[in-house]
């Protein structure tokens, strides 16, 4: 009943711009209800004269845009880039230049946050939001970017974070004197980017600008640009699941569009990663916090359960400008790993039975722990030759090191993920295969110079 009173809100709303839900709690049972429908369909003069300029500067960005629901209800250039010119981020002198409007090339998500609240409140709280700022908190992954990678060279050093890991995680943007961003953090299709006006987050990272697709960001494209490669082939992993085959064979035909919370079975007939991490299937609502419904941390060296509630890096950072590496991870905001896996498991029900659906994460459990039993025999060798100075220095010279690196970062992601999310191939052969031979490799070297007092 709840599920058709949404959609029949939807279809009244479907071309209107509106204000999110202003309650600040949620559950997987309530609804997002929407309280305050505003419609806006005329444009001001300037907003009018910056369509007809940028028509002509920039035709692709407009054409965007009139292909957009914001273009349809009249919001337009203004709406996000104007800005006050005391904002960080204003232009340093005015634009257009017979106005005395100040704009700003970067729109972060505290210009989103004007409209869709809720969604930007909920993506603070997920694991993506830490994304920059985790990466740049690590003096290893520092180190890995700028001195191995960057060869420390002066003029070339920085190339690898901003051409690699800055597009996935994210950048902490900086302005040169002019105040524009810099060529080292800018542009950025990073996740986690931090602005300059505290705004935390890459809203367009999977809604690309200036059309900002509620379809393009369900489809599996959206997320397959970073969760993908040695270390977390989650793309590949989903091609390898029954998911993914049907997906492949069929998904072209699906609907996409439809209003958020709405957005349910039969529209699709199998999950995409939208499906199962944010949207509003079955009995769940949406949420913009993708590890809400994660038990789990598959990515980290360890997998634990996820008890730290809300992710407080972004507090964290707003106040000292840091971030510890001990931030607590986000997760369900009870801080209740079951209560996570038991949304995730109502987003299954949609299509399984609820013996099929336990028996899966039964299994899928069984092989994170097992992976952990492997990952503590390693780390207790680590440990052991750290205490007996018989590690290099530089890790990547290091055979043992290298191999531990690995261990967990590639052949053990494989592992884990593969295993969660229904892929055979990496859950074995690219997965618990090769972390066996790695945990073989490592004992023998371990046992070399344990026994010799040398590194080899």
């Amino acid at each position: 009943m709840f599920k058709k009173v949404a959609i029949l809100l939807a279809c009244i709303t479907s071309f209107v711009f509106a204000n999110a839900d202003t309650n600040k709690t949620s559950s997987p049972l309530k609804l997002n209800v929407i309280k305050n429908i505003k419609v806006a369909h005329k444009m001001s003069d300037l907003s009018k004269s910056c369509v007809e300029c940028h028509a002509e500067k920039t035709p692709g960005i407009v054409a965007d845009w009139k292909n957009s629901r914001h273009a349809h209800v009249g919001v337009s250039c203004m709406d996000c880039h104007s800005v006050e010119a005391d904002n960080p981020m204003a232009s340093a002198k005015v634009h257009p230049k017979d106005s005395n409007n100040h704009v700003s090339m970067m729109v972060s998500p505290k210009t989103c946050a004007k409209c869709h609240e809720n969604e930007v409140k909920e993506f603070e709280e997920s694991g993506h939001a830490r994304g920059a700022m985790q990466m740049y908190a690590k003096p290893g992954m520092v180190k890995l970017m700028y001195h191995y990678e960057g060869a420390d060279h002066p003029e070339y050093k920085m190339s690898p974070d901003t051409t690699g890991c800055a597009m996935c995680h994210g950048t902490i943007i900086k302005l040169d004197a002019d105040k524009k961003p810099t060529p080292e953090t800018w542009p950025t299709y990073g996740i986690g980017t931090v602005y300059p006006d505290g705004g935390i987050g890459g809203c367009k990272s999977c809604h690309s600008s200036h059309t900002f697709s509620i379809a393009e960001a369900r489809k599996p494209a959206a997320c397959a640009s970073c969760h993908l490669g040695p270390d977390h082939p989650d793309i590949e992993i989903f091609n390898n699941s029954m998911h993914g085959h049907i997906f492949n064979a069929e998904g072209n035909t699906w609907k996409y569009d439809s209003a958020p919370d709405t957005w349910d079975v039969p529209d699709f007939r199998a999950p995409t990663c939208a499906a199962c991490h944010m949207s509003g299937v079955g009995e769940t609502t949406t949420t913009h916090n993708v590890s809400r419904r994660l038990k789990y941390n598959l990515w980290a060296p360890r997998s634990n359960v996820r008890t730290g509630g809300n992710d407080k890096a972004v507090d964290e950072y707003r106040k000292t400008g840091k971030l510890s590496v001990g931030t607590p991870l986000a997760g369900h905001p009870s801080g209740d790993p079951e209560q996570a896996r038991a949304e995730m498991k109502l987003v299954c029900k949609a299509c399984h039975s609820t013996t099929s659906t336990d028996n899966f994460f039964i299994m899928a459990d069984k092989h994170v722990e097992l992976y952990n039993v492997y990952f503590d025999e390693a780390k207790k060798m680590l440990d052991d030759l750290k205490a007996k100075k018989l590690l290099l220095e530089d890790e990547w010279s290091d055979e043992f090191q290298e191999i531990y690196y690995h261990l967990w970062h590639h052949e053990g992601r494989r592992m884990r993920q593969g295993a969660l999310m229904n892929a055979p191939d990496y859950a074995h052969w690219h997965g618990v295969f090769e972390v066996k031979n790695d945990i073989r490799k490592l004992r023998k070297i371990y046992k070399e110079r344990i026994e010799t007092g040398k590194i080899h």
